[in-house]
């Protein structure tokens, strides 16, 4: 089902407050060479490469792209390769990056941000970006137990313009309620997929197609290798229902992502234009109720 001419439009839409995007979009975490943790073996991403994926996926309609300015590598920045590829920016571009944690030049991690912080954070990613407002900005949480200063701190920036909407990352179901009771909060971005369920164990995924926040999963097709490439070994039951389907595991795995519900986006991220087609691709993948019974049985309780 692979196909070069399948666009991100197959996979429906849902919108981020007031900005309808494509449910298959695209993150950016991969194409700096070495994510977020700042040290691989990996040679460098070639800059002129990772420029023609970005203007690739926009010609495929992706138009929801996801960063941070804490995506960056000795070599390369997320932020900066966007805007280099990308600017000036189509009309029905997103552009979602998160907040939160932040690193030193060196890449190494700081300190957890103060509330007052944020402002230079949300600063630095227009700066980067070349922008004069952000689309989306994701609150990251630091592990703390409460989220309510952050937050509010960004819902003051939403407040000044420098925002148009607020999401969350990394979070509870009650860090939403949290958030929902400070500012509206269009998107939760949580680490989910096939073999990472804790959003369907906690409700948070059900709770938020309830009031119509958009969930988007990280590591929907790594899963628990989180960072690291995607395994090349897979299930049986993975592997059927890929032949069935004439598609690879990866894309299985996409798919029954957006089968989980109309609010469900996915924002696979690579640095092969092959891989990026495959993923697009996804998106028109329809499983049937037999495959995501078979689907289903690989999930593992307490995950």
């Amino acid at each position: 089902m692979i196909s070069e001419t399948t666009t991100a439009a197959a996979a429906g839409t849902w919108k981020l407050g007031d900005r309808e995007v494509n449910r298959l979009g695209f993150g950016t975490m991969r194409l700096t060479g070495n994510g977020m943790r700042g040290s691989t073996d990996d040679a460098p991403t070639d800059r002129d490469l990772a420029v023609r994926v970005l203007r690739r996926a926009v010609e495929l309609g992706v138009n929801h792209i996801d960063t941070a300015a804490f995506y960056f590598s000795p070599l390369r920045s997320a932020n900066e390769l966007i805007n280099r590829a990308l600017a000036p920016y189509p009309d029905d571009l997103v552009i979602v990056t998160k907040v939160g944690p932040g690193r030193d030049p060196s890449g190494e991690w700081l300190a957890p941000t103060t509330p007052e912080q944020l402002r230079g954070q949300v600063e630095e990613n227009l700066r980067q970006l070349g922008r004069d407002h952000l689309d989306v900005v994701n609150l990251r949480r630091m592990d703390q137990d409460s989220i309510a200063e952050h937050f509010g701190a960004l819902a003051e920036l939403r407040d000044a313009g420098l925002i148009r909407h607020l999401g969350i990352s990394s979070v509870k179901p009650e860090h939403l309620a949290e958030a929902q009771a400070i500012a509206p909060v269009v998107c939760v971005q949580n680490w989910y997929g096939l073999d990472h369920r804790l959003a369907d164990t906690n409700g948070l995924l059900d709770s938020c197609g309830e009031q119509g926040i958009a969930f988007v999963p990280y590591f929907a097709i790594s899963g628990d290798r989180r960072e690291a490439s995607a395994s090349d070994t897979h299930d049986d039951e993975l592997l059927a229902v890929a032949r069935a389907h004439g598609a690879t595991p990866a894309q299985v795995r996409l798919a029954w992502t957006l089968h989980r519900g109309p609010h469900v986006l996915a924002i696979p991220g690579t640095r092969d234009p092959d891989h990026l087609i495959e993923n697009v691709a996804a998106g028109a993948l329809r499983l049937s109720q037999d495959d995501l019974a078979r689907l289903q049985s690989l999930h593992r309780s307490g995950v």
